[in-house]
């Protein structure tokens, strides 16, 4: 049985300005949806997080999007999702898009996208959970962010007991099966992360 059912995307509110970033993210929809995996993500309707989640909706897929009250305007919920849950603020947004993830793929944004995707990172360092954790490395957006993770590493504050295990997938195409193959790997109750201790994160 295939152990992913959902996979958290996190990505722009914007499109970028690069029309690939548009792209990807529509091609990623769609195969989510080919792969009868649900798509959780931040419940906007426009940049990169439309995109994504109008390709899985127009490819007969099923979208949770969860959104904080205050961002109901500025990113334009999309209401067409089969689920959409409206929270008080941005801790309960990220708790709830853990806790119905099975996988995380971080797909090019800004500083709000580096920002859920460093506390998935860093929760499993901490070995806080074992889910996958992926970049979808579009035209190398993210080299950036690889290189300073080498720096970390090179300067010894990722320390070698601590690893950041991070995937990373060039094309669209790559993304599920590095994701299915990571897991596989993992036991079932590793992929857990007792609510309790989510709350508290």
């Amino acid at each position: 049985m295939d152990k992913i059912r959902t996979v958290c995307a996190y990505c722009g509110s914007g499109p970028g300005n690069n029309p690939r970033f548009i792209e990807a993210a529509s091609v990623f929809g769609r195969m989510l949806a080919e792969n009868g995996i649900r798509l959780v993500y931040g419940g906007g309707s426009t940049g990169m997080m439309g995109a994504i989640a109008n390709g899985v909706l127009d490819h007969g897929g099923s979208v949770t999007g969860i959104i904080p009250e205050f961002l109901n305007s500025r990113e334009r919920m999309l209401t067409r999702v089969q689920e959409l849950i409206v929270t008080p603020d941005m801790h309960e947004r990220k708790r709830l898009m853990f806790e119905r993830s099975d996988a995380f793929v971080a797909l090019p944004g800004g500083i709000g996208t580096l920002e859920e995707l460093v506390e998935q990172l860093t929760w499993q360092q901490l070995g806080r959970h074992s889910k996958p954790v992926l970049l979808a490395n579009i035209d190398g957006f993210w080299e950036p962010l690889l290189v300073l993770l080498m720096h970390m590493r090179a300067t010894q504050f990722i320390r070698p007991g601590f690893p950041v295990d991070v995937l990373k997938a060039e094309r669209v195409e790559d993304i599920l099966p590095r994701l299915r193959a990571a897991v596989s790997l993992v036991p079932e109750e590793a992929m857990q992360m007792a609510p309790e201790i989510a709350r508290r994160l």
